[in-house]
């Protein structure tokens, strides 16, 4: 942002790091509770999006699932839409819905919501985010999504910033379906947007043997799930790899 380049330029990097925020609210939340799992915290999607704020709500979440395991049958998904941390999703449910019209409409609406304290008679519906991914016309290039005037300028060079550390020969956490059709029809219609998207460059399209197939370098992985979220044809899925490697958020 412009505001804020000035005051970062000529700095230098300590460590870096790259997360998806999981801003879907309320209304995208799944059911918490299932056959041998509950979800708590990000998992399930408990973030305050306008403050971006949401370790209050795993810590609150943490321990509401405790309760209800120790109750042995407790309703964990009902006790907790009945919780303090519901309600505070339930205030502001519409504000990041608001902005899909445009900014100024999100800020008068953002501004109503938080006026009326999200007491508004309806819920604004949410969309996927791979849904808003621009369509390629005929001929048209694909464009990169960040103009990177700041450093570091390149994704390698945050992934070693990320101090991210996988074994070499663990089997890959980044599973695609279908790689098809990332050499044909998502190169036609989108321009293999997960090469552009990805903060790490582990995804690229290599040519071999006068054909293009995907590549994926999944040791350089700094965990976003931008990929998993973003691929508009949902056929990424991110799985924790082997023996909790990762990135090294040391300083951060």
């Amino acid at each position: 942002h412009p505001t804020v380049k000035p005051l970062l330029e000529g700095g230098s990097i300590i460590s870096s790091g790259a997360r998806a925020l999981v801003e879907g609210g309320l209304q995208s939340l799944p059911r918490l509770q299932m056959p041998g799992a509950l979800l708590v915290g990000d998992a399930a999607g408990m973030i305050n999006v306008p403050k971006i704020k949401g370790t209050h709500m795993a810590l609150r979440s943490g321990m509401l699932a405790a309760e209800c395991l120790v109750a042995e049958g407790g309703d964990f998904d009902a006790h907790w839409r009945a919780s303090p941390s519901a309600a505070e999703l339930r205030r502001v449910r519409n504000i990041r819905p608001g902005f899909h019209r445009g900014l100024w409409l999100g800020l008068a609406n953002a501004a109503l919501e938080t006026a009326v304290g999200g007491r508004t008679p309806w819920t604004l519906r949410n969309h996927a985010d791979h849904s808003a991914l621009h369509r390629l016309s005929a001929g048209e290039p694909p464009v990169d999504y960040v103009e990177r005037t700041l450093e570091p300028r390149d994704r390698l060079a945050s992934v070693y910033f990320a101090a991210t550390e996988h074994d070499e020969d663990q089997p890959v956490h980044l599973k695609v379906a279908d790689t098809d059709i990332c050499a044909g029809r998502c190169t036609e219609e989108y321009g293999n947007p997960c090469t552009r998207f990805c903060p790490a460059n582990v995804y690229e399209m290599v040519e071999e043997d006068g054909q293009r197939r995907l590549q994926i370098n999944a040791a350089n992985c700094v965990h976003c799930k931008t990929c998993d979220i973003k691929d508009p044809y949902q056929i990424i899925d991110w799985v924790p790899p082997e023996g909790g490697a990762g990135p090294n958020y040391v300083n951060l």
